[in-house]
C-alpha cells in the first residue's frame, strides 16, 4: 500500500467529514442549498430542538448558526477519541480509513533541518492559539510558503508548475486559457488506481470551484478508469458563464470540451460527468440563464443516452435550448480541436452565430404574440369552453349568491381570530362541496386526518337529530365520536345516530382527499400535491405543438382547501415570517391560475379582539394576502364593533350568531355579510340569510 506525506492525508482525512457526521455521529445530511450548504440538523452542543446545524460543503465542517461553533472530522475525532492533538487526530482518521502515513522521521527531515514536527493544519501563533494556515512544502522550489487552509492555494501552487508540462499543448489549449481558469500541475498527485491501489500521477489539475477540483492524467497510455479523479463537492466546471456569456452556451461533458470550446471563442460549461446532470438542472431551476444553452455532449451511445436526459429536465423548466454537435467525425469537441483546429474553430463561431440569430428572433417573435389581437381567439375559445364550466357551489345558498354562483378559479382567504369556526366553515363547505360530486383536497397543517373526518360525522350527527326531531342531547361532539370507551354509556338512539352519521359521510367520503403536515408541507409540495392528484385522476401532459408549451389536460379539478397559511414550511428559513407568508401567498394563486381551480386559504388574526369589526387592516400583516386574494372574507360575532357590543355575551350563545362579511371581491360585490348559526359544539353552520 502506498504511503501517503501528512500533509497529504491531513486533506484526505478531512475530505470524510461528511462521512464520519453519517457514520459516528448519527446525522442525516440532507439536500445540498445554492450556497453550498445541506439541510438544518440538530446541533451538538446545545438543545436544538428548532435544527440549527448544516455541514458546509466548501468548509467541509458542521456549522451551528446558534452558538456558532464548527466541527471538521479531527474535532470530532478528538472528542469521540479524547486526542487533543492534531497529529493524534491525523493517526486515528488514518487508522479509520484505511491510509498509510510517512514516518515522523521521514517528514521531519523531508523539511529540512530535523524540526519538531509541527501541528499539521493548523499551527499555533505565539499565545498559543490555533491559526487557519497551514505550511505547504512546493516540490519545485522548495520554498516553504504559508497558505490560507483552503483549496484554492492549492491551485495556486499548482499553476505555478504549469510549466513543467507539455500536455496541455498536445490537447491544443493555450496558456492564456488554461491561465484564465487557474489550471495547474501536479506532478505527484496521490490516489487510487482503478484496482485499489495507491498510485502517483502527473495530473492536470483544473478547478471546478471553491472546494473542489478535477485531476487529469496525464498519461496517454492510462485506461478509461484511470483518467479522472474528482476532489470536493460536485460542480459545475465554468458554471458562472451561464449568466455572463454573450452569446449561447454549450454544455459539454469534460472539462477539457470546455476549455476546448473557449479555445474557439465560445462559451461553455463542463458537466465533467454525465452524473451530474441533475446538479445543472438543480442549479438552472434556481436561475435560468442568460443566453441560450447548446446541448453538445460526447458522440457516442452514452453521450446521447445523456443528451434525452439533459433535454427532456430542460424541456421541463422551460429554458431554451438547442441540440448539437459541432464535432464531425470526432468523439468530443477537445478530439476535434485536436484533430482539426481552424475547422473547429470556425464551426464553433458559426454554430454560436446562428443559434444567438435564432434566438433573437424567437425571442421578436414571442414578445409579438404578447399582443392582444394574437389572443383574440383563444379569448373566445375560452367563453366557448365555459359553456360547460360553472362555480362551485358551496351549499350555502346565500353565501353562493353573494359569490355569484359559488366558488371560482382563483384565491380566496377567509381569515379570523380564534374560536369563531373558521376551519369548520371551511370543512363544511369542502364536505358541502364533495357532496355534491366535486373532489376537495385539504391540506392539514395542524389537525390529523381522524380529527377533521370527526369533525365532520359529528357535525352529521347534528342535522340528522334535527332533520328527524329527535332530542340534539343526543348529537355527538368530536370527542364524543372518537372515544371508544364512551360507546358503552350509549344507548341504542345514540349509537344508530353515529352509525347513521358514518354512513352519510361515507357517501362522499371517496371525493375528499386529506393531507398532514406538520411544519412539513412547503408550496412547493402543495403543487406536487394538485399536480398528482389531476394525474392521478385522468389528466395527462400535452405539449403543444406550435409553442411547445406542456400543459395537464384532463383529470379532476379540486378544490383546494390549506389550513392554515401561517404554517406553511417556510421557503427560506433566512427570510422573516412576513416574507414567508407572503411567498405562499404568491404561490397558492399561482397554483390557482396554472391549474385552473379554487384554493380556499385559511388566515389566523393575531392582532384582533372579539369587540372589532372585521376589515381588511386585520390582514395587514401579510400584503401579499390583502392584495393577492381575488375574494377575501373575514369572520365575525354578530354585531361586532356596534355600540353596546357585549362579546361574552355572544360567546355563550347556543348557537352562536356569526357573520361572513366580504371584504374583497374582484369580480364582484363586497360589504355584504352573510349571517349564520354556529353550533361549535357539532362543527355546525346553518345559513340565516344577509344581515340588515
Amino acid at each position: 500500500m502506498a504511503v501517503m506525506k501528512w500533509e497529504e492525508a491531513e486533506d484526505a482525512i478531512r475530505d470524510r467529514t461528511a462521512d464520519y457526521l453519517t457514520s459516528r455521529r448519527g446525522v442525516v445530511i440532507k439536500g445540498r442549498n445554492a450556497n453550498g450548504t445541506s439541510r438544518p440538523f440538530k446541533c451538538f452542543a446545545h438543545a436544538d430542538t428548532n435544527p440549527s446545524a448544516f455541514y458546509s460543503y466548501e468548509k467541509r465542517k458542521a456549522v451551528c448558526r446558534t452558538c456558532k461553533r464548527s466541527w471538521d472530522i479531527f474535532d470530532l475525532i478528538g472528542e469521540d477519541y479524547g486526542l487533543s492533538t492534531l497529529p493524534e487526530q491525523i493517526k486515528k482518521g488514518a487508522e479509520l480509513y484505511g491510509i498509510t502515513i510517512e514516518e515522523e522521521e521521514d517528514y521531519k527531515k523531508r523539511k529540512k533541518g530535523g524540526k519538531a514536527m509541527p501541528n499539521i493544519g493548523q499551527n499555533a501563533d505565539k499565545n498559543g492559539q490555533k491559526k487557519d494556515v497551514y505550511t505547504h512544502t512546493d516540490t519545485h522550489t522548495h520554498k516553504e510558503e504559508p497558505q490560507v487552509k483552503d483549496r484554492l492555494p492549492y491551485y495556486q501552487v499548482c499553476s505555478k508548475r504549469l510549466s513543467d508540462t507539455s500536455y496541455p499543448e498536445s490537447r491544443g489549449l493555450s496558456r492564456e486559457t488554461l491561465e484564465r481558469h487557474m489550471i495547474g500541475y501536479e506532478p505527484e498527485f496521490k490516489t487510487r488506481s482503478a484496482d485499489d491501489q495507491f498510485v502517483t500521477w502527473k495530473a492536470l489539475i483544473i478547478p471546478t470551484g471553491r472546494g473542489s477540483f478535477t485531476a487529469r492524467n496525464t498519461d496517454p497510455s492510462a485506461g478509461h478508469d484511470d483518467r479522472y479523479r474528482k476532489r470536493g463537492p460536485a460542480q459545475i466546471f465554468n458554471y458562472k458563464t451561464l449568466y455572463s456569456a454573450a452569446s449561447p452556451v454549450f454544455v459539454v461533458e469534460g472539462e477539457i470540451d470546455a476549455l476546448s470550446i473557449e479555445e474557439a471563442g465560445g462559451a461553455a460549461v463542463g458537466l465533467g460527468s454525465i452524473d451530474s446532470i441533475p446538479l445543472l438542472l438543480k442549479i438552472l431551476e434556481a436561475r435560468s440563464p442568460s443566453q441560450p444553452l447548446i446541448v453538445a455532449l460526447d458522440n457516442d451511445e452514452k453521450g446521447k443516452g445523456a443528451e434525452e436526459e439533459l433535454i427532456s429536465g430542460l424541456e421541463r423548466l422551460k429554458i431554451p435550448y438547442y441540440s448539437l454537435r459541432p464535432f464531425g467525425e470526432y468523439k468530443d469537441a477537445n478530439a476535434a480541436l485536436v484533430g482539426n483546429r481552424e475547422a473547429f474553430i470556425d464551426e464553433i463561431r458559426s454554430a454560436a452565430r446562428i443559434m444567438q440569430d435564432q434566438a433573437e428572433e424567437e425571442a421578436r417573435e414571442a414578445y409579438l404574440s404578447t399582443s392582444a389581437g394574437a389572443h383574440i381567439q383563444k379569448f373566445l375559445d375560452g367563453i366557448a369552453e365555459s359553456v360547460n364550466t360553472t362555480a362551485i357551489p358551496t351549499g350555502f345558498p346565500t353565501l353562493d349568491r353573494v359569490l355569484d354562483g359559488g366558488l371560482y378559479e382563483g384565491l380566496i382567504t377567509v381569515g379570523a381570530i380564534s374560536s369563531l369556526g373558521k376551519t369548520s366553515l371551511i370543512l363544511q363547505i369542502g364536505d358541502q362541496v364533495a357532496a355534491a360530486g366535486y373532489d376537495v383536497l385539504i391540506l392539514s397543517l395542524e389537525m390529523s386526518r381522524y380529527q377533521l373526518m370527526s369533525k365532520s360525522i359529528s357535525r352529521h350527527t347534528i342535522q340528522l337529530a334535527i332533520e328527524r326531531g329527535e332530542d340534539t342531547r343526543n348529537a355527538k361532539t368530536s370527542r364524543g365520536i372518537t372515544s371508544g370507551k364512551r360507546y358503552v354509556n350509549y344507548n341504542r338512539t345514540e349509537l344508530q345516530l353515529i352509525k347513521d352519521a358514518t354512513s352519510a359521510y361515507s357517501e362522499y367520503a371517496d371525493r375528499i382527499y386529506i393531507q398532514e403536515g406538520v411544519g412539513d408541507i412547503g408550496v412547493d409540495q402543495i403543487r406536487e400535491l394538485v399536480e398528482r392528484h389531476i394525474l392521478s385522476t385522468g389528466g395527462e401532459w400535452i405539449t403543444e405543438e406550435k409553442t411547445g408549451d406542456r400543459r395537464l389536460s384532463g383529470g379532476r379539478r379540486p378544490l383546494l382547501i390549506v389550513d392554515y397559511l401561517q404554517i406553511i414550511a417556510p421557503y427560506n428559513d433566512r427570510a422573516t415570517d412576513k416574507q414567508n407568508t407572503d411567498k405562499a401567498v404568491l404561490e397558492l394563486k399561482r397554483i390557482s391560475r396554472d391549474y385552473k381551480l379554487p384554493v380556499i386559504a385559511i388566515s389566523s388574526f393575531n392582532r384582533m379582539n372579539y369587540k372589532e369589526a372585521v376589515s381588511m387592516e386585520a390582514f395587514k400583516e401579510s400584503g401579499a394576502v390583502e392584495y393577492s386574494s381575488d375574494v377575501l372574507i373575514g369572520l365575525q360575532l354578530k354585531g361586532a364593533g356596534t355600540k353596546g357590543f357585549n362579546p361574552t355575551d355572544e360567546k355563550k350563545k347556543n348557537p352562536r350568531e356569526v357573520e361572513l362579511v366580504v371584504l374583497k371581491n374582484r369580480d364582484g360585490a363586497v360589504g355584504d355579510k352573510v349571517r349564520f348559526d354556529y353550533y361549535s359544539m357539532f362543527n355546525y353552520f346553518t345559513d340565516k340569510g344577509l344581515s340588515d
